[in-house]
């Protein structure tokens, strides 16, 4: 088996995670939050559409990582997110950063919404 280092360029990966916090690019982080390839901020929970849809045009897919457990994406999110383009992927958080990780290191255009683990 051969194994190759993942180059992420600029980008900042989801180094991990623990109940209310994840680890991006080095820094700790306190969920919940908005991780794009080059950004990491607060995110106000399904109510805060605003710093989402402001990725429209710049992201293909928003992953929803909804904490521990699979929980559903409210309806009002999900139609104003892929109203404007953008995919709705909801997973449990751990899940989320994995394939966040995963789409990251292939130059996707990807972002997350983290809830805690």
């Amino acid at each position: 088996m051969q194994l190759n280092e993942i180059d992420y360029g600029k980008a900042r990966p989801i180094d991990g995670y623990g109940e209310g916090f994840f680890r991006i690019g080095g820094a700790v982080h306190q969920a919940p939050l908005l991780v794009t390839a080059d950004s990491v901020q607060s995110w106000g929970g399904y109510d805060d559409l605003g710093s989402v849809l402001a990725l429209a045009g710049q992201i293909d897919v928003l992953f929803v990582g909804t904490g521990a457990e699979m929980a559903y994406v409210p309806a009002a999110f999900r139609a104003a997110v892929e109203g404007a383009g953008i995919g709705v992927e909801p997973m449990t958080s751990p899940a989320a950063c994995r394939t966040f990780n995963v789409l990251l290191s292939e130059g996707r255009r990807i972002a997350a919404v983290l809830s805690s683990v």
